[in-house]
């Protein structure tokens, strides 16, 4: 993403620009998005508006629409501009679809959708978060240290861990108030043992050194805010979130979706430490989404999808900085991505949950079969896929958010039962998925 080459709005909006009675035709032809529900930027929309219109009218007849829809926030840019956004009819359709999810889709967490989804966000995003931010180390292995809770080897594989461990954090404090005490807490966390940037754990950056570039040959794209205005700012953040915006008793309505990427957005462009910002706006996101009883978020990962776009993120904040500071391109992009992350859930439950009807029915006609809970099922389905598979307690505590002793029991339970292998590694006992499992069960 370069900002040179990101062409910018021909010019900031004038109402007075162009005369109304005048271009009549143009308002009534332009709205917020283009035809196919699109909230373009300039340089998408220029090319895009009918044949024989002229693209600077067309501009202005769209921004005028936006302008009429506009919600001011008490937030600003470092110029003490402020902050705005709007809610076009197709992003309020694309809401109500996340929101329809959470009161039909998930809500309530049956305990077999439970039981299949209980560590994908805190794994899942523990590791795309990090490799949106340049960790190298591979899926497999990152998986593998937290599973098995061994030491990192690396400050990638360190990166990992702790966003393991903010993720986890994010939980247990998700129905307390903001305060810049949490956001310190947060980032030091997300940055303990680690060393780049010159990072300080749990304290604000104390320069103004820190730019954003471009990935591609380095051009600045964004100067954050004064270290010394960082407090103050992030005081402000605090407010905004803590503050009751229902639409009950005369106050402001904003989206608990919106709010939340928002707030993404606001850590995002405050930049207030030295490393580790972009994990901490994503955690930020998460905090509230799960503080607002959007509990299903719990089991989606927006860095997974962000990952394979880092350079459509950039744009999405780079566009709402540069255009009037219109927080809506930030917004839409941030809802398109929850919903392709949404899409991806039920299909991973759809095939879960094929697999396990599946499996019920062979164990059906075992006579150990019935003897067998959900999570037991669910190590024996992995074992047939994977003959010499081995599993230890501190794997299966993991995967099913239970204690070791419980995941030991349930382990030794299937041992006896000849259904795993056991043998000494050790101190720790490992559980050796048998080549013969399927016949096993047969009889």
């Amino acid at each position: 993403m370069e900002k040179d080459i990101i062409e910018k709005s021909p010019f900031t909006f004038d109402a007075s620009l162009y005369n109304v009675q005048e271009h009549w035709d143009y308002i009534q032809k332009y709205k917020s998005e283009d035809h196919k529900g699109r909230y373009l930027y300039w340089d998408t929309f220029r090319w895009r508006v009918a044949k024989g219109d002229d693209p600077l009218i067309a501009w202005w007849a769209t921004k005028l629409a936006r302008l009429t829809q506009y919600k001011l926030l008490d937030y600003t840019d470092k110029e003490e501009h402020p902050f705005v956004f709007c809610t076009p009819d197709t992003l309020q359709a694309k809401l109500h679809r996340i929101t329809q999810f959470s009161a039909e889709g998930l809500a309530p967490v049956n305990s077999v959708k439970r039981n299949y989804l209980i560590s994908s966000l805190v794994i899942e995003e523990a590791i795309s978060s990090s490799q949106l931010e340049g960790a190298s180390t591979t899926r497999r292995v990152a998986k593998d240290m937290l599973v098995s809770s061994r030491t990192p080897k690396t400050e990638d594989e360190r990166m990992i861990l702790n966003n393991y461990l903010l993720m986890r954090e994010v939980k247990r404090v998700k129905d307390e108030e903001l305060t810049i005490d949490m956001i310190l807490e947060f980032h030091r966390i997300a940055t303990q043992g680690t060393q780049q940037n010159g990072v300080i754990p749990g304290e604000l950056r104390q320069d103004n050194e820190i730019v954003i570039t471009s990935g591609m040959n380095g051009n600045v794209v964004h100067h954050p805010p004064c270290y010394t205005q960082l407090e103050e700012r992030l005081r402000l953040i605090c407010d905004f979130t803590n503050t009751d915006h229902s639409g009950t008793d005369g106050t402001m309505f904003i989206h608990p979706i919106i709010k939340g990427i928002i707030l993404h957005f606001m850590i995002g462009y405050e930049h207030p430490f030295a490393d580790g910002n972009g994990r901490i706006a994503r955690a930020m996101f998460y905090w509230f989404m799960l503080k607002s009883k959007y509990d299903y978020f719990e089991y989606i990962s927006i860095s997974k999808l962000l990952k394979e776009a880092p350079i459509q993120y950039g744009k999405s904040y780079l566009y709402s900085e540069i255009d009037d500071n219109d927080l809506t391109y930030f917004i839409y992009y941030q809802v398109d991505i929850i919903l392709r992350a949404i899409d991806q859930l039920l299909n991973y439950l759809q095939e879960k949950s094929k697999e396990f009807e599946e499996m019920t029915t062979l164990l059906h006609g075992s006579s150990i079969g019935d003897k067998l809970n959900f999570i037991q099922k669910n190590i024996v389905k992995k074992a047939i896929k994977h003959p010499g598979r081995i599993f230890t307690a501190n794997e299966v505590a993991v995967d099913y958010d239970i204690s070791a002793n419980t995941a030991r029991k349930y382990l030794n339970e299937m041992s006896k039962s000849k259904l795993l292998g056991s043998y000494k590694d050790g101190r720790t006992i490992a559980y050796i998925a048998p080549e013969n499992l399927y016949e096993i069960l047969k009889n």
